[in-house]
């Protein structure tokens, strides 16, 4: 094989890079920032794309967060791919976070307590997939409780969204426009 290495990574050096990225997080969030602020569409469609796709990832409906972001970011007339790209605020992470506190949150906004709770068998309730009985217990307070830090995250998201994108557009505006100044002069 032409690219392969000299001598193979070890087993400990292979499990580093599995969690660990070798350049570090840095240059996967520059990525994820440069590919954002490249979409086409105005600056407002990016920034609502990115934002209902934020918003969708704290809902507890894990996989079917891009199937419920790109139809909502179409009817608002965000961008479809900046949704798609906001949905990735869920990730393993991420969601070890979002779900005990939207939990909480959903408890806490229903006036519910724990106190019926420390008897479910979550593991054969997921098994049977009986979603009637996950619905009251789990669900229901995840899904109401990811209203409140969504649409804040969700605000966040597109205001910082939308002055990066009309700033790094005006920026890249000025660079063209000089350059063409100093092409017409030779």
């Amino acid at each position: 094989m032409p690219f392969r290495r000299r001598t193979p990574l070890g087993f400990r050096e292979r499990l580093r890079r599995a969690i660990l990225p070798p350049k570090g997080f840095r240059r996967s969030l520059d990525y994820y920032r440069l590919k954002v602020l490249r979409i086409g569409g105005s600056p407002h469609a990016v920034a609502a794309g990115l934002a209902i796709g934020v918003v969708s990832a704290w809902t507890p409906f894990l996989g079917f967060h891009i199937l419920l972001a790109i139809p909502v970011a179409y009817l608002l007339g965000g961008s479809i791919i900046a949704a798609a790209l906001g949905t990735a605020f869920a990730n393993p992470l991420t969601c070890p976070i979002i779900w005990p506190l939207t939990w909480k949150i959903g408890e806490i906004m229903l006036g519910q307590s724990a106190a019926g709770h420390d008897r479910l068998d979550l593991g054969a309730l997921f098994h049977h997939l009986d979603v009637s009985q996950l619905w009251r217990p789990i669900l229901e307070p995840m899904l109401i409780g990811s209203i409140p830090p969504g649409l804040l995250s969700g605000l966040v998201f597109y205001a910082v969204t939308y002055w990066g994108v009309r700033s790094f557009r005006n920026a890249r505006l000025q660079r063209l426009t000089a350059r063409a100044g100093a092409l017409k002069s030779v």
